[in-house]
């Protein structure tokens, strides 16, 4: 088991009780936003757009606010221009970090990470200076009450999904981007109730986190970059023991 994975599990279980919450709520309808602009408002025909419905709904955004956002984006009415850009480099201990933002001003944001990462030990990188440590995979969450093992092992294996981690509470299926949207689709269809689905840079190689205190400087290192009003998603290679896990939660 994966104490990294854990680690995101336990953070998506807690997200909707979140203090932030609003702050989630932003960054979900800006990715329906920018999805719809850049391939239509016709979910069936734009793949960003269907999984940015998907997590938007997991995270129990209502109809209505979805939809306004879907309508804004296709029809350019909001007068601002987002881009993607992608920043890496390393924190504390050695931690590599890919980082992927939304954002309207590309000075602002590089400033306000380059501020980050040099505030807790770390530093920017060159492009591809960590990305190619990680693979990108899509994931999706199935809470243990939902299915047994040997059903779900069943299902993914015939829809086309690489490999499953039981997560302790819920379990984590991996599959090729190219046969994501195939295997969520086939499970729902079977009736089984999906918690989360993202695409995710996955690491190859981890960097283990040997005690609580370093455990607490690299989650509170993520924790801010998260804060960034522009970033959309955080990937890291740590691994903590699971009982520094269970410490910290």
């Amino acid at each position: 088991m994966s104490g990294h994975s854990k680690w995101n599990s336990i953070k998506h279980r807690k997200a909707a009780q979140d203090a932030r919450r609003g702050k989630l709520f932003t960054k979900l309808i800006r990715e329906i936003t920018v999805a719809a602009r850049q391939g239509g408002a016709d979910a069936d025909a734009n793949p960003r757009l269907r999984l940015a419905v998907v997590q938007a709904r997991s995270h129990n955004i209502p109809g209505e606010t979805i939809q306004r956002a879907i309508t804004k984006g296709a029809g350019g009415t909001d007068g601002v221009h987002y881009e993607e850009v992608i920043y890496e480099g390393y924190g504390p201990h050695r931690v590599a970090v890919v980082v992927e933002a939304l954002t309207d001003n590309r000075k602002r944001t590089a400033a306000s990470l380059r501020h980050a990462f040099n505030r807790h030990h770390g530093g920017l990188g060159a492009t591809n200076s960590v990305q190619y440590m990680f693979e990108r995979k899509g994931t999706l969450t199935v809470a243990h009450h939902a299915i047994d093992e040997d059903t779900l092992t069943e299902y993914i294996l015939k829809a086309g999904a690489e490999d499953l981690e039981d997560l302790g509470e819920a379990y984590l299926v991996i599959t090729p981007v190219t046969r994501f949207d195939a295997v969520r689709k086939f499970l729902e269809e079977k009736g089984v109730r999906i918690e989360a689905a993202e695409l995710q840079r996955l690491p190859q190689n981890r960097v283990s986190i040997e005690s609580k205190e370093e455990a607490e400087r690299v989650l509170t290192f993520l924790e801010a970059l998260e804060e960034d009003d522009d970033v959309q998603k955080v990937f890291s290679n740590f691994e903590i023991d699971e009982a520094i896990i269970a410490d910290l939660a």
